[in-house]
């Protein structure tokens, strides 16, 4: 497998999360709305984010809007793991994404030799957030 990819479905607000991602990511951002592509869409679907992909480095993460009948139903079954590069990473991160959403797991050295904490964002988004610690002795 050459890479895995995540592309994320919202309801709406696909240019508010992504927006947000990137400014605590520090990442680029390249936001397609209905509007700009061809076909017959909705009139309400004008505003909305046909595509979305968010990078760095070679990281890439892509995202959509569901058009207004086909809406979006959340559930466990699609997470962000993200490795962090440092424990202040991890600790500068962990609640800025936790802000307005829910903490699942809160931060705490897990016995596997990482930093974990898992959480809900304010979107609805499943984040893991992991640093592997430095090994002891």
């Amino acid at each position: 497998m050459k890479e895995v990819t995540t592309y994320l479905n919202f309801d709406g607000n696909c240019r508010q999360a992504m927006t947000f991602y990137k400014e605590c990511l520090g990442a680029e951002l390249y936001l397609m709305p209905f509007s700009e592509v061809p076909g017959d869409f909705p009139p309400e679907a004008k505003n909305l984010i046909m595509h979305a992909s968010l990078s760095k480095g070679k990281t890439l993460m892509m995202a959509t809007d569901a058009l207004p009948d086909r809406p979006i139903t959340r559930g466990n079954d699609a997470w962000m793991y993200l490795n962090c590069e440092s424990l202040e990473e991890i600790e500068r991160l962990f609640p800025i994404f936790a802000e307005g959403g829910k903490v699942q797991m809160p931060l705490h050295d897990a016995f596997w030799g990482a930093r974990f904490g898992v959480l809900r964002d304010r979107f609805g988004v499943g984040w893991m957030f992991s640093f592997d610690l430095p090994k002891q002795g």
